[in-house]
């Protein structure tokens, strides 16, 4: 074994203790983010916890993408620091340890973020020979078949290009890519945009069991209140240029601030609360809101 490859097992090794030991996933701290003279973070702080949904919300414009693509580092913001599993990020593209870091790491950009011009097992490999350029291309092709079956798609599905799949499809394949390094951590944009209710619900149970049986942390944007009151075990809310709440949805109801009443308490919230309801009755079991 080299050097080279020794150090890379030392950094993993290590990595997998602050992983194992660390209660925060993602900390950030005093974020700054701008474009020319619009300021859309100013003193942004925020924690998520390891192994919980945490749904992103804010008013359109607020820099809830871009909040994540700091995090991710394809956006460097002018002041702040921003750790991951206790390792800081922020201009570390090239580090070693920043990198085992991304490998730890699955994205599912906003409309799926396909490449059209491969199938969606091709697709699904794309970090498997990013990061393990080493493996086979038996092996790959065997990793990426369980991904797309894992994400509820159909064994047919990997030879197919994205044009020739449904919106909802394609969204399980962008997952299912996500997912192709088995991250610790899951960032979701909108995963639910442009679906039906049916498979916007279908979705949402999906990255819940996913999130139980993979012990996932996940960092979800959304403005679907079916979403955020039937899988987030909290929610933060971006608002005049920082996180101004953050905890489950009835913490958030108990909060003055004029955008979270009427966002949680008008007609489309009142409605998720009753669907919620029914839906806890009916299954005999609580809301996310009451999970402790």
């Amino acid at each position: 074994m080299t050097s080279e490859e020794e150090a890379a097992l030392e950094t993993e090794k290590r990595l997998e203790e602050a992983v194992n030991s660390s209660d925060i996933a993602i900390s950030v701290r005093g974020l700054r983010n701008s474009f020319g003279d619009q300021v859309v973070h100013e003193g942004l702080d925020l924690d998520v916890r390891k192994g919980e949904i945490l749904g992103v919300v804010g008013g359109s414009g607020t820099g809830k993408s871009v909040l994540m693509r700091s995090i991710i580092g394809l956006q460097i913001p002018d002041e702040g620091e921003v750790h991951v599993f206790g390792e800081p990020m922020i201009g570390r593209l090239d580090d070693e340890e920043a990198l085992a870091i991304r490998k730890r790491w699955g994205v599912l950009f906003q409309g799926g973020a396909l490449f059209s011009t491969l199938t969606v097992a091709e697709n699904v490999e794309v970090p498997l020979r990013e990061y393990y350029p080493n493996i086979g291309p038996q092996l790959r092709d065997e990793i990426a078949a369980f991904k797309i079956r894992m994400t509820g798609l159909p064994c047919e599905a990997g030879p197919k290009y994205p044009s020739e799949l449904s919106g909802g499809m394609r969204k399980r394949a962008g997952l299912a890519r996500a997912l192709a390094l088995d991250p610790d951590l899951l960032f979701l944009d909108e995963p639910t945009a442009g679906l039906d209710p049916i498979g916007a619900a279908a979705f949402d149970e999906q990255t819940r069991q996913l999130q139980k049986t993979l012990g996932l942390t996940v960092f979800l944007i959304t403005h679907d209140l079916d979403t955020l009151f039937s899988i987030c075990d909290r929610v933060a809310v971006i608002a005049d240029r920082k996180i101004i709440a953050v905890g489950t949805i009835d913490e958030l109801l108990a909060t003055d601030h004029p955008w979270i009443q009427e966002y949680f308490n008008g007609p489309r919230g009142r409605a998720a609360v009753s669907a919620q309801q029914r839906h806890s009755i009916s299954s005999g079991g609580d809301a996310p809101a009451e999970r402790q």
